[in-house]
């Protein structure tokens, strides 16, 4: 049995735990906050048995395997590298680190210490994605791709009234781009490899950081849009076109509901089975890395998602 202690006590914390409940070979020892009563009252929760205070409180308690780093985007990298120095395996909630080469780093430490790192991108393990995968075949040549994620959050309210917090605020690293953003990027690497180039436009809000944007990604034969908001919603959905058939995507964090429509013919919906838990896949993951699975390509997919991000951050906010 694999015992997990949660960084992080968010409502994404609370998501994973119930994932690694209906996970085999894996279970919640502890929970590490900062604030002893909030991690008591999360464990109580989650029915973990145990809590800590503090990254340093967890790992010296001596009966944690791996760890599960849900804070803010900007502690991602030193929590990480402390996890790792102990030699303990360490899933990374996504955006694993704020930038590519700071990813880099983590990966050649955790080699060095021959210990397991993975990010948590959720959609990466998701079976929607694998049947995205297992479509494209029937689309003929591919020639456009448009793949968004755009959904407006309730904290949005707070920077509209003149508050920061901590999604939208930039010295944590909030961005809609690394929160929402990343999603259809990472898939687009996922399903295509990496784009010849890239080019982006991001909206700013009163936080500092961009609420929306767009961008283009250049690939031989065909073209990528991207569109990422954390400030709107839409109605749309993700798109994939070829020569021969399209292929509509009702989500593409989570694809459920995948529409294939031949030219000249009748629309054909696929319907994609998954448990209701949209990280479970990871979990099963971070589990089968610790088991000896070979993740070397799915670090790389991290790099070249984060390269990507750190390209579109490189353009100044509008």
């Amino acid at each position: 049995m694999i015992r997990i202690g949660i960084v992080g006590t968010s409502s994404i914390s609370e998501r994973f735990a119930e994932a690694v409940s209906v996970v085999d070979g894996v279970e919640v020892r502890r929970v590490a906050s900062r604030d002893e009563e909030r991690a008591r009252a999360f464990a109580e929760k989650i029915g973990a048995p145990g809590i800590a205070l503090g990254l340093e409180g967890l790992l010296d308690a001596g009966d944690i395997d791996a760890v599960y780093l849900a804070s803010p985007n900007s502690a991602h990298v030193a929590q990480a590298q402390t996890v790792l120095d102990a030699g303990i395996p360490v899933l990374v909630e996504k955006p694993a680190t704020l930038t590519a080469p700071q990813w880099e780093e983590l990966v050649g430490r955790a080699a060095a210490r021959g210990v397991v790192l993975l990010e948590a991108m959720r959609s990466a393990y998701d079976p929607g994605l694998a049947a995205v995968a297992d479509l494209l075949p029937r689309l003929g040549t591919v020639r456009r791709v448009s793949l968004r994620y755009e959904k407006r959050s309730a904290r949005y309210d707070h920077v509209l009234a003149g508050e920061q917090t901590n999604i939208f605020d930039p010295a944590l690293g909030g961005s809609a781009l690394r929160d929402l953003g990343v999603y259809p990027l990472h898939a687009l690497v996922q399903l295509f490899g990496v784009p010849r180039a890239v080019q982006g436009v991001r909206i700013g809000i009163a936080s500092g950081t961009d609420g929306l944007g767009s961008a283009l990604a250049a690939y031989d034969g065909f073209v990528a849009d991207i569109a990422w908001s954390k400030i709107t919603d839409t109605a749309l959905s993700s798109e994939i076109q070829g020569e021969g058939a399209s292929l509509r995507i009702d989500a593409i964090d989570a694809p459920r509901v995948l529409e294939v429509t031949p030219r000249g013919g009748d629309v054909e919906v696929v319907r994609v089975e998954a448990h209701e838990n949209v990280m479970v896949g990871e979990v099963e993951r971070f589990r089968d890395a610790i088991g000896g699975a070979d993740i070397h390509a799915d670090q790389e997919r991290t790099t070249a998602t984060l390269r990507l991000v750190d390209a579109l951050l490189a353009e100044p906010l509008r």
